[in-house]
């Protein structure tokens, strides 16, 4: 068989047939997930991802069983579209599975507990500012934690 045992040892050419046929088959479930689990990373998306790659690479490797690995990690990637689609349908869902955006800065001041409870600091909301081309705290209207984790700003002017 081409890719080989899933016990006892594999030859060089059983391994990259193995390789080459993963690389294929982590595109397709990449493109069933939907391109948004590597552009804006969701809590779902990150373990979708890590589930994922692992996944790939024991199969690879020969350290699990060949086809059953690979309906379990399918499954993992239609689960997590599934879940996806849910979550446009049913707010809570998305609220557990996406978080929920956070106000950090309304009109220039600062909201310290908020900051405090999701771990942002001073340097973590200047570094947000300068990505949004902001210089002056006092010319936001509003900053935002989003659920990815990234700071959205609004700025005073617009």
């Amino acid at each position: 068989m081409l890719i080989g045992p899933d016990d006892g040892p594999q030859s060089a050419l059983q391994l990259s047939f193995r390789a080459l046929f993963l690389l294929a088959f982590g595109i397709l479930c990449v493109r069933v997930a939907g391109r948004k689990v590597f552009a804006r990373a969701s809590p779902l998306d990150i373990v979708v991802a890590v589930i994922l790659g692992s996944n790939l690479s024991r199969m690879m490797i020969g350290k699990v069983q060949f086809m059953p690995s690979l309906a379990a990690t399918l499954t993992l990637v239609v689960a997590c579209r599934l879940l996806e689609i849910a979550t446009l349908h049913w707010s809570p869902l998305a609220s557990l599975l996406k978080g929920r955006p956070v106000v950090l800065v309304r009109d220039g001041i600062t909201d310290p507990k908020a900051m405090h409870r999701h771990g942002i600091s001073d340097a973590d909301l200047a570094e947000g500012l300068r990505l949004e081309q902001e210089e002056k705290l006092q010319d936001v209207r509003l900053a935002t934690l989003e659920g990815g984790g990234r700071i959205s700003i609004v700025p005073k002017d617009r």
